[in-house]
């Protein structure tokens, strides 16, 4: 990427398990959580910013450049992350439904994205979830 490009391209993703099965068990979690993390580190042009989620589902914050292909990465991100715990669990411990939600927020909303997604499993117990970072097929509002 040219060093004469500025841009801050910060993405809040998320995904599910396939048929919403409560397939990310405490054991397999710690697992995917770092199978995503290296993903997006070792990923050119992508910027890991943090991991979370419930029994059925992950979120992600990243940011990127310009040059990466969004819904490619997100199809390597998802697939590689799917067979890389299953390969390390040895049998199929993970399967995603298709699809995903993606929403872009500002620089400045980028502590407050992180702690909701540091905090998924207390927000999913209370209720207390963000609509707009939760949905999946649907028409996204905006955000902020």
């Amino acid at each position: 990427m040219s060093d004469h490009i500025f841009h801050e391209i910060f993405l809040h993703l998320n995904w599910h398990t396939k048929n919403d099965l409560p397939l990310i068990t405490p054991q397999i979690e710690p697992i995917v959580h770092q199978l995503v993390r290296q993903r997006c580190i070792d990923t050119p042009g992508v910027y890991f910013r943090g991991v979370g989620g419930t029994a059925t589902h992950l979120h992600v914050a990243f940011n990127m450049e310009p040059s990466v292909h969004l819904s490619k990465f997100i199809g390597q991100l998802k697939g590689g992350t799917a067979h890389d715990a299953n390969v390390d669990s040895r049998f199929k411990a993970i399967e995603w439904q298709r699809g995903y939600g993606i929403v872009s927020f500002s620089k400045n909303q980028l502590e407050w994205v992180l702690e909701y997604i540091k905090n998924q499993k207390e927000h999913h117990a209370k209720g207390s979830v963000s609509e707009k970072l939760e949905r999946i097929f649907e028409e996204l509002e905006e955000i902020f």
